[in-house]
């Protein structure tokens, strides 16, 4: 079978399953299988596949009907330009993460900070920040063992081991002795009533530890912005990515606990998913 044939065919597939980048994901698994880019397996759509190609082409196609999602079966993820490693245990970065880290990066350009990431996961806003931020350095903390053991996978591949360190540690472990300029946290927001809401690929694939919200989705979210009050130096940046419409219940926990709202970072859809603010006193 040639390429171009066992791509219209994993294509097929998907289609039928109602995958809508069908043609894309099959070009991409069978780039992975080949070990070639995706644009080179086009150009040569004519080649000749071997059976064993097909075979594992074949199995990572009823992954994918599975509503499994590309970043798992790949096991990566492009976010700010960066390839990072993702697995089951990580959320998979998402694009209006980069509209925060943009904003982040924009105002502490050329600054020397010290950063914490609040459930870091992939690490994937830190190390992005830490990549423009070249003289600063921070902290990743996550719950999940397994899920700090990606971070810092990660923060060998993107070569920031020297400036980024990930630890397993939950929030009432944070001791109170270092205060940092930067506090970052895109912590379960999801209220567990509508997490069999979610579509497929979400809820049967990625962490339910870090989808699940409590009662009403905002129970992490004011953990953190408790624990932030204390261990921010004054005038230190909170950004927090929250849920649709949640910024005037976070807007509300962040006054209450002496922080300033600076900014409302929407996302591609023009729904409010950060908010970025400072501590007041």
């Amino acid at each position: 079978m040639i390429i171009l044939d066992l791509i219209n065919s994993g294509s097929q597939k998907l289609k039928k399953n109602q995958i809508i980048s069908n043609r894309l994901d099959s070009e991409i698994l069978l780039a992975k299988i080949l070990n070639k880019k995706r644009e080179e397996i086009i150009v040569n759509s004519s080649q000749k596949v071997s059976d064993d190609d097909i075979n594992s082409f074949n199995s990572l196609i009823s992954r994918r009907l599975s509503s499994e999602p590309l970043a798992y079966i790949l096991n990566e993820k492009e976010f700010w330009s960066k390839n990072f490693y993702v697995n089951k245990n990580t959320l998979i970065p998402r694009p209006e993460t980069e509209l925060m880290i943009e904003k982040i990066v924009n105002f502490f350009k050329n600054k020397r900070i010290n950063i914490l990431d609040i459930g870091t996961g992939t690490g994937c806003i830190l190390l992005s920040i830490l990549s423009e931020l070249t003289n600063s350095s921070g902290v990743g903390i996550d719950i999940s063992k397994e899920a700090v053991k990606v971070a810092i996978k990660n923060s060998h591949k993107q070569k920031l081991d020297h400036r980024a360190t990930f630890f397993r540690k939950s929030l009432s472990d944070i001791f109170l002795d270092k205060k940092y300029d930067l506090i970052v946290s895109n912590p379960p927001y999801v209220r567990k009533i509508e997490l069999k809401n979610l579509s497929d690929d979400i809820k049967k694939f990625e962490p339910k530890l870090a989808l699940d919200g409590g009662n009403d989705g905002l129970d992490v979210i004011k953990k953190v912005i408790y624990k932030s009050n204390k261990i921010l130096k004054f005038n230190g940046m909170l950004a927090l990515e929250i849920g649709n419409e949640q910024y005037k219940k976070v807007s509300t926990i962040l006054k209450r606990n002496n922080f300033r709202v600076k900014n409302l970072v929407k996302d591609y859809k023009n729904n409010i998913r950060s908010i970025i603010s400072t501590k007041e006193h």
